[in-house]
């Protein structure tokens, strides 16, 4: 019985650590907000800040995102440029909002 519990817990740990959906986002348009003046929403190439940056988005920027995926506490979208439809990559959710 302690073993079958040891590797309930040990998943457990390793699921809880790994990117998981985020519930409560919907795809659709949204705009870059929130950045900082004089600063930019990194758009990455993966979910996380150790992906390399692709380019900076200025608030006011439309994208469409897609999948949400939360790492650790931090809620990462896939989202293409509204106006550069070949654009693509991965922002954080906290600076986008709705369109």
């Amino acid at each position: 019985m302690r073993g079958w519990i040891g590797a309930v817990l040990l998943s457990s740990a390793i699921v809880s650590g790994c990117a998981q959906p985020s519930a409560g986002i919907s795809p659709g348009r949204y705009e870059v907000f929130g950045v900082e003046e004089g600063d930019m929403l990194k758009l990455r190439a993966g979910p996380g800040t150790g992906f390399v940056e692709l380019l900076g988005m200025p608030n006011g920027t439309e994208v469409d995102v897609g999948r949400c995926e939360s790492t650790g506490p931090t809620r990462w979208c896939a989202v293409t440029l509204a106006e550069a439809r070949d654009v693509r990559g991965y922002a954080s959710y906290a600076y986008l909002r709705r369109k």
